[in-house]
């Protein structure tokens, strides 16, 4: 290792974020404007702050749900969906030997949706089907992972239908918004948290992943969750309409 100003507390951490070389280059010799590693650097750096955004992403919208047990203006189907593209999303990621960097906060994010699921089905009366739904979720998972039940083309072809199903489970809920001109339960900070990580992971995915697939899926998601973004802030100050809004998910399905 290069002799360093910075205290290895602080620099090995850091190397092995970015690596040893473009380390030396940053740190040791402060060429900060060398452009190789200015942008892998940029890149790990917004891949981590994204892992890290989403650890906590849907939190908030967890504890709307819990404290008003409620799920009014919330799509059961998108947060199905969603949790099957994530599920896809890690899998791919994982056994195609890329970055955590690049795809963690789908681990993340897919474990608070599936809980998200879990608590609409219970709270409209369907505890039993939830169960089920864990159960079936479970062995899905446990497939994708083992290479002698999904083989690499299979899982390829798989990540592929993600794509359309991401902007899929957009849809009803961008359509449940749309029709109530409301966005009920639904957390702003998820929305606008989703729609900054999806921008982002543009750019790391740019930066580090050479992979056509991935970069259309970010690309489409960015913009679906950008309409869902610019939902939140037109019904800002919306209330709920009298008499007819009653929303469960199985009207929003």
């Amino acid at each position: 290792m290069t002799d360093s100003w910075l205290p290895s507390i602080l620099r090995s951490p850091l190397a092995a974020l970015i690596g040893e070389s473009c380390t030396v280059t940053l740190v040791d010799k402060l060429d900060i404007l060398e452009p190789h590693c200015l942008r892998h650097a940029l890149s790990k750096g917004l891949g981590l702050g994204i892992v890290l955004g989403g650890c906590i992403v849907k939190l908030p919208q967890l504890f709307k749900i819990v404290k008003s047990k409620s799920v009014a203006g919330i799509s059961l189907s998108s947060y199905v969906l969603e949790v099957l593209a994530n599920v896809i999303t890690i899998a791919y990621n994982f056994r195609n030997g890329y970055a955590f960097t690049t795809y963690g906060e789908a681990v993340f994010i897919g474990f608070q949706n599936f809980i998200i699921t879990l608590l609409m089905l219970v709270f409209t009366g369907r505890a039993s089907l939830g169960a089920v739904t864990g159960a079936l979720l479970l062995v899905f998972t446990y497939s994708l992972f083992d290479i002698s039940l999904v083989g690499g083309s299979l899982l390829s072809t798989l990540y592929g239908l993600t794509i359309p199903l991401v902007i899929s489970s957009r849809i009803p809920q961008i359509y449940t918004i749309h029709k109530n001109k409301y966005t009920g339960q639904l957390s702003a900070f998820a929305v606008f948290n989703y729609f900054f990580g999806t921008a982002a992971r543009l750019y790391t995915t740019l930066v580090e992943v050479d992979d056509s697939l991935v970069l259309l899926g970010n690309v489409l998601a960015t913009i679906a969750n950008g309409v869902l973004a610019a939902q939140m802030l037109y019904y800002w100050n919306a209330s709920a309409p009298k008499d007819k809004y009653r929303l469960d998910t199985k009207k929003n399905e």
